[in-house]
């Protein structure tokens, strides 16, 4: 959801084989340290990380939240080309993505044994 004004707030249903994703902010810095402009940031990525936040689903007008039909389940961590989705006019970190442009899902994974 995202806020409109001091009352009111738009809720996106994802339609089809879609998802709606909230784009991740990336580091300022280089692997090395150096600090990038956000500009050159932007345009040296390739793939954009991102939290899936709605999913389509199976019924819009129940008061059941309805079965996910994506296929993406809801929560996980997303990575598409930058070109792929349609932009949310109001909300520039929104994105709706049609599941097949995601190429990956992300999953921070602990490693056992560590001090």
């Amino acid at each position: 959801m995202s806020q409109v004004s001091d009352h009111s707030m738009r809720h996106i249903q994802p339609l089809g084989p879609r998802v709606l994703v909230k784009i991740e902010e990336n580091s300022e810095r280089t692997p090395s340290g150096l600090y990038l402009p956000q500009g050159i940031q932007e345009k040296h990525q390739a793939a954009l990380y991102a939290q899936v936040i709605e999913v389509a689903r199976d019924s819009l007008a129940t008061e059941d939240i309805g079965e996910n039909v994506s296929g993406i389940p809801l929560g996980v961590f997303v990575l598409f080309p930058r070109e792929a989705g349609l932009p949310v006019p109001w909300d520039e970190s929104l994105r709706l993505v049609k599941t097949n442009e995601i190429v990956a899902v992300i999953e921070d994974i602990g490693i056992e044994g560590q001090h």
